[in-house]
């Protein structure tokens, strides 16, 4: 997973960190979309407000959405 490999990276640096939960993400570069949503079995649910509002600062041309629903 994602969170391991940045895990051990910032390890071999002397750095840790902490997940706080998980999701998954559908993009649509097309259509310029991003939608946030689901959860991590092992980790939980991110705060998906959080997530889609670090999305939006990035990506300001995109429309970028979320929900709670799905896996």
């Amino acid at each position: 997973d994602l969170f391991e490999r940045t895990e051990e990276e910032l390890a071999r640096h002397g750095l840790s960190c902490e997940c706080l939960g998980g999701g998954r993400l559908s993009h649509r570069p097309e259509e310029r979309k991003i939608h946030v949503y689901g959860y991590s079995v092992g980790f939980g649910r991110a705060d998906h407000a959080v997530t889609t509002e670090k999305l939006k600062a990035k990506y300001p041309d995109y429309e970028i959405t979320w929900a709670d629903e799905g896996y």
